[in-house]
């Protein structure tokens, strides 16, 4: 991770730690603009949208901004952080399937007028309280091979995608395109070629029917890399899918994504320290002061693995990493080689950017980590 005044890793993160203390969330501007230069150079004809659901940090939706990026809003909240941060109105969508009628009304008021659907009850729930919204209808496509899959809860079948395209025109609605979500670490690029073709189907039998559609939001699910030696899925499936792009879809498609891992993932360290040790399984047992109900939450919600760093060096043992809480469940990882560590070792984590510090809780009344952004 980059940090400015010096390149020392160690010496950067021990200074940090003498002045903030740990748990610490490092977030680095350098490292959220590298990400977003880089997806705009592997898809030079997606707009991306960053997904505030993966870490609504407000440095980092500020960053965003200035950037020139759009936004994926999931709830009034969310919503109100990227209007509060700069973010216009036409470059925010609303884009949980599922929304309260509050919320979409709000959203109206405000010039927030994009959002999805993939039921008939949505529609019509959409035409109550957002009258001439813009809709995309979103499809179920495959997830296979991705990490967390989301075609389980949300997504229409694609040959009922019509349907209610025309549903929605009939209640007042603007049909203006369609989405999908190939899954959260999506290493498959086969999901994205097949989703391109059930789009570019259902944009041809749209027009047919004088429907026609002019937006595509592909969703997220670029993969990012948690360890050294992770192949860089992303890059390496980029020329593939710029490819169906320019195959399927002419220059009057608009394009648009929703990544929020791929920006914010990269972008962050935890910087934590042993609190307690001890000699379990007949291996070294190192609790540390954050953990499964803090910033390692990712661990159980999003079925993260991450890497453990630490400056020691020598000799490694198989060992298990516990967090702070009272509870037998908050357990870190229970094999990871690592030399013997002391009370007070740094152990630190990169790559933990996104869903991390978005689902931290109090329990036993442990503050979630200190987040310092490093401009």
């Amino acid at each position: 991770m980059s940090y400015p005044n010096g390149k020392n890793l160690e010496r950067n993160i021990s200074n940090l730690v003498k002045r903030h203390g740990t748990p610490l969330v490092l977030i680095s501007k350098k490292l959220l603009t590298e990400q977003v230069e880089k997806f705009k150079r592997l898809l030079p004809r997606v707009t991306p949208y960053y997904a505030i659901k993966a870490n609504s940090h407000e440095d980092i939706v500020k960053t965003f901004v200035k950037l020139g990026t759009g936004f994926d809003v999931a709830s009034k909240y969310e919503m109100e952080l990227a209007l509060k941060c700069g973010a216009k109105p036409k470059n925010i969508v609303f884009a949980n399937p599922i929304k309260p009628p509050e919320t979409m009304r709000f959203a109206m008021e405000h010039g927030v007028d994009l959002t999805v659907f993939d039921s008939e009850y949505e529609l019509y729930k959409i035409a109550e309280n957002a009258p001439g919204a813009r809709v995309l209808v979103r499809i179920k496509v495959p997830n296979i091979g991705s990490v967390v899959e989301l075609s389980l809860k949300f997504g229409a079948d694609p040959v009922d995608a019509i349907p209610l395209l025309i549903k929605a025109h009939k209640l007042g609605l603007k049909p203006t395109g369609l989405a999908f979500h190939v899954g959260s670490q999506c290493t498959h690029v086969e999901n994205y070629i097949e989703a391109f073709e059930m789009g570019s189907i259902i944009m041809h039998d749209a027009k047919l029917k004088q429907i026609p559609l002019s937006i595509v939001d592909i969703g997220g699910g670029m993969p990012i890399q948690h360890f050294d030696d992770d192949e860089d899925y992303f890059a390496k499936f980029a020329p593939a899918i710029n490819k169906e792009i320019d195959r399927l879809y002419d220059n009057s498609v608009q394009l648009m994504a929703e990544p929020g891992r791929s920006f914010a993932g990269p972008a962050c360290t935890l910087v934590t320290r042993v609190m307690g040790k001890s000699i379990r399984e007949n291996k070294p047992w190192y609790y540390l002061d954050d953990g499964l109900y803090g910033t390692l939450s990712g661990i159980l919600y999003d079925f993260c693995k991450y890497q453990y760093n630490v400056f020691k060096r020598g000799l490694t043992h198989i060992s298990t990493l516990a967090g702070p809480t009272c509870d037998s469940h908050d357990i870190i990882a229970r094999s990871v080689e690592l030399p013997e560590l002391d009370i007070n070792d740094i152990v630190y984590v990169q790559n933990i950017g996104a869903y991390s510090t978005a689902s931290t809780t109090n329990f036993n009344g442990i503050l979630p980590a200190k987040t310092v952004f490093l401009p």
